[in-house]
């Protein structure tokens, strides 16, 4: 386990020196961090993983991983901002509502409609960000019948 963590937080930092960012001290220690989360994680759990280093720092090492493609945001219901690991380019989330698990959703069928919506509008489209909201099949599975028809 301690071999993939050291290796995955070396990849995150080859990720970063290939498109010219320098690999610090405390980006090393961000990337490591950030190899250990098993699922998603707030900045503020890098914070308390790494007193040491300044807010400002761990935001601007998240959105640099953000920007090479290594990490993605999650919006949680709430409004939290989350992010984990992503191995799969552009994708988008199915989200539980009821145990904060995410799902990654491939392929991305809703491109060609914003294009469309965003021409019928004079809107030049940039990006696009999309999460879905729901239970997954667990929690689905674990409300009882009439918990489902009360909502």
């Amino acid at each position: 386990m301690r071999k993939r963590v050291n290796a995955l937080a070396e990849q995150l930092l080859e990720t970063l020196e290939e498109r010219g960012y320098r690999s610090t001290s405390p980006r090393r220690a961000v990337a490591q961090v950030i190899a250990n989360q098993d699922k998603h994680f707030t900045a503020e759990d890098l914070r308390e993983q790494l007193p040491s280093l300044g807010r400002a720092t761990i935001f601007r090492s998240l959105k640099l991983l953000v920007e090479t493609g290594v990490l993605c945001r999650i919006l949680l219901e709430d409004g939290d901002l989350h992010y984990q690991l992503s191995h799969r380019g552009h994708h988008h989330h199915l989200l539980c509502v009821e145990c904060g698990s995410s799902q990654d959703l491939l392929g991305c069928d809703i491109e060609e409609l914003l294009q469309q919506t965003s021409a019928n509008h004079g809107f030049e489209l940039s990006g696009h960000w999309l999460e879905v909201y729901g239970h997954c099949r667990s929690c689905s599975k674990s409300e009882s019948p009439a918990e489902l028809t009360a909502v």
